[in-house]
């Protein structure tokens, strides 16, 4: 099975401009993270295990989680003042349940603990006063940086406003915020002095790729939005090995090889999330129809986030048809696993 973003046999061309931007204002992704620890006034959920010279933790329901990516700087602040800058080496994810607080009048998430009035806490929202807040759970993925290799401290370098304006929005409220790595690294130059510290995070970062602009043709699947689209109205925003999963991270995977039929078969496809669907085209993560569940293989024993699915149960019920494909999908590979 090919991953959609390989050539198929039914297809469209369209043109496409593949670009690779070689000036300096490209050359890193920065990210300006705000860590505020034991000072964190929301209340809507219960905040982070950050250590910020090691580690700093997010999760799915972060606007910007899945933009970030090994290479990329990373600066903490806490709204008044840099705390530090890095490059991250690693991310660690997994599968949680987050516990979610809200305000029991109106259900808002915008809710603070109050330090020494009673009741503990008030609705930024509607206002209203409470001892205890609303509580929920929900699946989440989280995503967890090792960032210490290359740590420089950064207290007293650079205040908050001065961070705010190396940002692509600098009036964001986001606490994942896109911040243009040129300006960062002449502020920091500019605070320090130490170029030799700059260089090395500057070295160590994710290096755009050189070659300007070109175009070229590339083969498109006709009816594969469609085909995604049908999926999305069917069983919603659900990855059907993971559980639930933000439309922008699902794939409509084929059970077959699309690339030998060329054809959208009404039963044979399942939403599955990114990484699942390229792990589930090498056969390292197939399905037992007898049982409904995943079976995933040995050589993921060493990643505790694939590791953990073995054994358990798909996120809807196959149809006889899907059977049909995924018992297919298991003799064709899991004998090369």
């Amino acid at each position: 099975m090919i991953p959609e973003a390989e050539i198929g046999i039914s297809h469209d061309y369209e043109l496409v401009d593949l670009r690779a931007d070689f000036s300096t204002e490209n050359v890193a992704a920065a990210w300006l993270m705000l860590a505020l620890g034991d000072s964190r006034e929301h209340a809507g959920n219960d905040g982070y295990d950050d250590s910020v010279s090691l580690h700093y933790s997010w999760d799915s329901t972060v606007q910007n989680y899945a933009r970030v990516a090994v290479g990329d700087v990373i600066a903490l602040w806490d709204r008044k003042e840099l705390i530090g800058v890095s490059v991250i080496e690693a991310i660690d994810t997994a599968s949680a349940e987050k516990v979610l607080y809200s305000c029991p009048r109106c259900g808002k998430a915008d809710i603070k603990r109050r330090q020494r009035e009673k009741p503990a806490y008030r609705c930024g929202k509607c206002g209203h006063l409470f001892s205890t807040p609303r509580q929920k759970t929900k699946p989440v993925t989280t995503y967890r940086s090792a960032h210490g290799k290359r740590w420089m401290n950064g207290r007293g370098l650079l205040s908050g406003s001065e961070l705010r304006a190396l940002c692509d929005a600098p009036k964001s409220q986001l606490s994942m915020r896109p911040a243009r790595w040129k300006r960062l690294r002449q502020a920091l130059l500019d605070a320090t002095g130490q170029a030799s510290t700059v260089k090395d995070i500057a070295a160590a970062a994710r290096l755009a790729v050189a070659g300007g602009h070109r175009q070229s043709l590339v083969r498109t699947r006709v009816g594969q939005e469609e085909f995604r689209k049908r999926l999305l109205r069917e069983h919603g925003e659900v990855c059907a090995f993971t559980g639930p999963t933000p439309a922008d991270a699902l794939e409509a995977a084929h059970l077959y090889s699309y690339a030998e039929s060329g054809e959208h078969h009404e039963h044979g496809g399942l939403l599955l999330r990114r990484d699942i669907h390229r792990l589930f085209d090498l056969g390292r993560i197939a399905v037992d129809t007898s049982s409904e569940t995943l079976d995933v293989a040995s050589s993921l024993d060493g990643y505790p986030c694939y590791a953990q699915l073995h054994g358990q149960s798909l996120t809807l019920q196959l149809s006889p048809e899907q059977k049909f494909w995924l018992d297919a999908h298991w003799l064709s590979k899991r004998p090369r696993v």
